[in-house]
């Protein structure tokens, strides 16, 4: 893991984020982008080109908030872009090569009640880019057991378990498999290639009408310090996504980190 992209905001949390990025990027040798991401609103009629303007403002307020954080001797490189959030960020961080973008729940919402604010929620919900959700006030420690929850663990993609891979190893971490039956399980759904079986250390089943029901009947009994979970259109989050806001009451898991994979198929 080389590349890591920071989405920042003007959230309380941002700086205490950054930090935490560049503790996590330090243990792999990575660089971090801290980004922002703007666009331009204009009234009918008026004349007013401001692009520059927001790029000064936004390319000065990175500036001063790589300042003030310690950077550990991790390269941290302000960048800003223009553009429709999702599809910028997924041009970006392609060009980029961005291995993990490391979001903070809430980017601009000050409601104590969202875990994930429709900035976090929409870059989870509408792109395929590797993400490493932290916890409000997180500081950095080494992983050491992670639960991984799948309804279906036939994989299609190429490199879709790279991250999972990469913080194993560096880590030294223990991986539990947590493999659920729903109303919607197919026959080869629990099989499991050499790939995903030698990143296992203990696998488990559940029955359950979604894997975010089995993850809360399981999570503390496995007492992971991280949650893996994949993308899927109707999948982990099904309930969760519906809208790109995430209360906390509806998703128990605001005190662990949370790696979501693009989707395995």
């Amino acid at each position: 893991m080389k590349t890591i992209l920071v989405p920042v905001g003007s959230s309380k949390n941002a700086q205490s984020h950054l930090q935490y990025a560049v503790d996590f990027a330090k243990a792999f040798g990575a660089k971090i982008y801290a980004v922002q991401i703007y666009n331009v609103y204009t009234k009918a009629g008026t004349m007013i080109k401001i692009d520059h303007i927001l790029e000064a403002e936004s390319k000065s307020f990175l500036e001063s908030h790589i300042a003030s954080i310690d950077k550990k001797g991790v390269e941290v490189i302000a960048r800003t872009f223009k553009g429709k959030l999702v599809d910028t960020l997924e041009k970006v961080c392609k060009a980029l090569e961005v291995d993990l973008i490391v979001l903070e729940p809430r980017t601009n919402s000050i409601k104590e009640e969202v875990y994930l604010g429709k900035t976090s929620g929409k870059i989870i919900k509408q792109t395929q880019i590797p993400a490493l959700i932290v916890p409000e006030g997180y500081t950095f420690k080494p992983f050491s057991k992670l639960l991984l929850a799948l309804k279906s663990a036939t994989i299609k993609k190429e490199n879709v378990l790279y991250p999972l891979q990469a913080i194993k190893a560096q880590f030294k971490a223990d991986v539990s498999l947590l493999l659920v039956k729903t109303p919607y399980h197919k026959k080869h759904d629990f099989d499991i290639n050499d790939e995903l079986k030698s990143l296992i250390t203990t696998t488990s089943k559940a029955e359950s009408p979604t894997t975010f029901m089995a993850f809360l009947e399981h999570y503390k009994e496995n007492n992971p310090d991280l949650l893996c979970v994949v993308r899927r259109k109707r999948g982990f989050f099904t309930k969760l996504w519906e809208k790109n806001t995430i209360l906390k009451k509806d998703f128990h898991s605001t005190k662990m980190p949370v790696l979501v994979l693009s989707g395995l198929k």
